[in-house]
């Protein structure tokens, strides 16, 4: 069948040529080539040359000779490299290459870089069938013969500087070089939010808190202060020792850290006034240190609070800016999402400002990095809009070293599309998946169509920091599922028994099962969850988890979430819902109305999550009435006069989210809803600095009292705490639920 797939390829690359003396590169095993390179090879010439001779010989069995132009005798030859005799364009832009026949010989050449390396696997997969579409082994067809069509002549030049797309594969040194990918712990010295990095906290604020941000008239541990003269002069001094201990980095970064808490000093402030916002003070400082380093790139962060572009200063010819997306949507391309709008505003302000310009994109849910997330067809279209807006370089944020939705395909379409946007997309699509799913691929491409075309059709949005639960009543509906699950079914079933493409449809499939699992949980005793109409567990869940768990394992899958749960703390975390007992209270089921609104992103079933029976856990968007910078005023209405003996409630700290406990709880009840007699009251102390996250119980025990109302008010904190202010936050409350027993 690997004969066939070579032979095919061929026949196929030659029917679309002009005919030509065709290149019999070996023949019954055996070759009369030689590959030839130049006398003083370069690194990545010589590595080139090794991996042509060891596909060769993967393929074929024969092993083609490695000498310089110096032996060459007039033989048939490969010649890789800058050799003598070169044919094709004089010059190749960048990581380009060129690849071409003439005469019977072959020639794979390389702009900077990697870029000979780059021609050598664009030749095996083009010519030869090979493929490398994830960070597994690379599929090697095998024939005793292979031959090139004689009129052989391309030409490859990037579309962008940098391309990155951070997903597992990407892990994998030759997948990188096969697709013609960075790394960013290959090309930079120092990469991301660096603040802290130069001048860490722990070692200079308790001697020197002049060094770090005033925020509110006080020097906090939040950013630093770079109008303090001592900042920079450490900085450069950092730069000095870093780069001399790795002088082949190619960037440096020097970026605040990830939240606000920009110095309002009076230098800062004056700077930034000027300016036009903290990316004054910013920009000043960066160029300053890169002007005593002008033989190297510094990159630093348009995000958050220095997302837009100064409006005097321009960033100096070494400094390069990378600039977020990270407030958009991605339902619809950056050129026209509604969401977009000040990026769109910002990146043409850059570009007026900077010819040095990257950008840092999202294509995954990292909140859920297993949650389908069908951005798929946006991805064309938004390397599109950055190419013609002259970015140089792409960091495209996937779900990193852990699998997550799509992971390969992503991967393997966007490595595509950094090297040439303008690439067709249903080409490289219908490519990826022949090549990775087999026979499953018709299947496995009306999936992937079901999901846009029902994000599309049901008007969802597509959230960075989203949910499958906000997405059931959308593209991830029970119903929507089952269609999706029904495609997967007619995959597994094509792949028939071939132990690879079926492990990849399984893989596939733990997206949707996540979601269901997830979804589960919301819905509890209803329709879909996991608990039945009694409360108890239903029996086939367990199972259904372990064997989730299992194949995550086997799929490569280290974390759910962004910095959140491995798969057995998956698992432990759905023991211990198995384990809880639900609550039915007195006020199971009973009506809720609130005095201050909820916040609907977070709050999906709306009052009623006051008395689901359903108690939240650590992640906020799951069974908790989010109540954004108001206090929780809410009134149950339990239908008739009960007798009431305890009422409680659980409260979420989660400080990262800006989520804390009230600083004040009140109980009351009443027989008519008009006059309520307090029932309880509890003062909260303000928390210290802690960024676990913790579920805090309250409970008021009361005489035997009859009720029909329940009020329950939890005082908001009138601001955030100081060990956690950030400009234009306000603190958040999350109960669960109102129990009444």
């Amino acid at each position: 069948m690997n004969s066939l797939l070579l032979m095919i390829t061929t026949l196929l690359y030659s029917a679309c040529r002009p005919s030509a003396e065709e290149i019999s590169l070996v023949s019954q095993g055996r070759s009369e080539y030689v590959i030839v390179l130049p006398e003083q090879a370069t690194k990545a010439e010589s590595k080139a040359a090794g991996i042509f001779r060891d596909y060769i010989l993967r393929i074929s069995g024969a092993a083609l000779p490695v000498i310089t132009e110096a032996q060459y005798k007039e033989q048939p030859a490969v010649f890789i490299g800058n050799t003598s005799h070169s044919v094709g364009p004089a010059e190749i832009r960048g990581e380009g290459f060129f690849t071409g026949s003439k005469n019977g010989h072959f020639f794979i050449r390389g702009g900077s870089g990697q870029g000979v390396v780059y021609g050598v696997y664009h030749t095996l997969q083009t010519y030869m069938g090979c493929r490398k579409d994830d960070g597994g082994p690379a599929t090697v067809p095998t024939a005793k013969d292979i031959r090139l069509n004689g009129a052989i002549s391309d030409l490859e030049e990037p579309a962008f500087l940098y391309r990155e797309s951070y997903y597992p594969p990407s892990m994998d040194a030759e997948y990188l070089a096969w697709h013609g990918l960075h790394r960013f712990e290959d090309l930079w010295g120092l990469w991301g939010h660096s603040f802290f990095k130069i001048l860490p906290p722990d070692t200079y604020f308790k001697e020197h808190p002049e060094y770090y941000s005033m925020v509110n008239g006080k020097r906090q541990p939040l950013q630093l202060c770079l109008s303090n003269e001592n900042v920079y002069t450490l900085t450069v001094e950092w730069f000095k020792k870093a780069i001399a201990a790795n002088p082949d980095a190619m960037y440096w970064s020097i970026a605040p850290q990830d939240g606000g808490g920009g110095c309002t000093c009076d230098l800062c402030r004056k700077a930034d006034a000027e300016e036009g916002g903290p990316q004054g003070s910013l920009i000043r400082f960066v160029n300053r240190v890169a002007k005593q380093f002008p033989d190297q790139r510094f990159t630093t962060l348009a995000y958050g609070y220095t997302a837009k572009a100064p409006l005097k200063t321009k960033p100096a010819a070494n400094v390069y800016i990378m600039l977020s997306t990270i407030d958009a949507f991605r339902q619809e391309p950056l050129s026209q999402a509604s969401s977009a709008a000040g990026f769109r505003k910002n990146l043409e302000d850059w570009e007026t400002t900077t010819g040095n310009l990257f950008i840092w994109d999202y294509t995954t849910q990292f909140t859920n990095y297993l949650n389908p997330f069908p951005d798929y067809g946006n991805l064309a279209a938004n390397l599109q809009y950055f190419a013609a807006h002259h970015v140089k370089g792409v960091f495209s944020q996937g779900s990193g070293e852990t699998y997550g939705d799509m992971a390969a395909y992503n991967s393997y379409v966007q490595a595509c599309l950094l090297w040439q946007p303008q690439a067709d997309i249903k080409k490289i699509s219908g490519d990826f998946l022949q090549g990775y799913y087999g026979p499953a691929a018709a299947p496995m491409g009306q999936y992937l169509d079901a999901l846009i075309n029902a994000v599309k059709s049901t008007h969802a949005v597509l959230d960075i920091y989203g949910n499958p639960i906000y997405s059931s009543k959308d593209y991830l509906s029970p119903g929507q599922i089952d269609q999706y699950s029904g495609f997967l079914d007619k995959a597994e079933a094509a792949a028939g028994n071939n132990p690879v493409y079926l492990k990849r449809v399984y893989d596939t499939r733990l997206f949707l099962e996540y979601a269901v699992l997830q979804q589960s949980r919301f819905y509890g005793a209803d329709k879909y969850g996991y608990l039945q109409p009694d409360g108890t567990v239903n029996p086939r869940w367990p199972q259904r988890v372990q064997k989730f768990v299992a194949q995550c394992k086997t799929a490569g899958v280290k974390e759910l979430s962004e910095g959140g749960l491995s798969p057995d703390a998956y698992a432990q975390e759905w023991q211990e819902l198995f384990s809880r007992k639900w609550v039915k209270s007195l006020a199971y089921g009973a009506s809720v109305s609130l005095v201050n609104p909820y916040t609907p992103e977070y709050t999906p079933k709306k009052e009623r999550t006051l008395t689901d029976g359903l108690t939240g856990g650590n992640d906020f968007s799951y069974n908790w009435l989010f109540t954004y910078g108001k206090d929780m005023i809410a009134t149950i209405d339990m239908g008739s006069n009960k007798t009431v003996h305890q009422i409680g409630m659980n409260f979420l700290q989660d400080a990262r989210h800006y989520i804390f406990n009230p600083a004040q709880i009140t109980v009351e009840t009443s027989l008519d809803g008009k006059t309520y007699t307090p029932a309880g009251v509890k003062e909260i102390p303000a928390p210290e600095e802690d960024y676990a996250v913790h579920i805090s119980h309250y409970s008021f025990t009361l005489a035997a009292t009859s009720a029909r109302y329940i009020r329950v008010t939890a005082q908001c904190p009138a601001a955030l705490p100081a060990w956690r202010l950030v400009e234009g936050k306000k603190p958040s409350l999350c109960c669960d639920e109102i129990m009444v027993e």
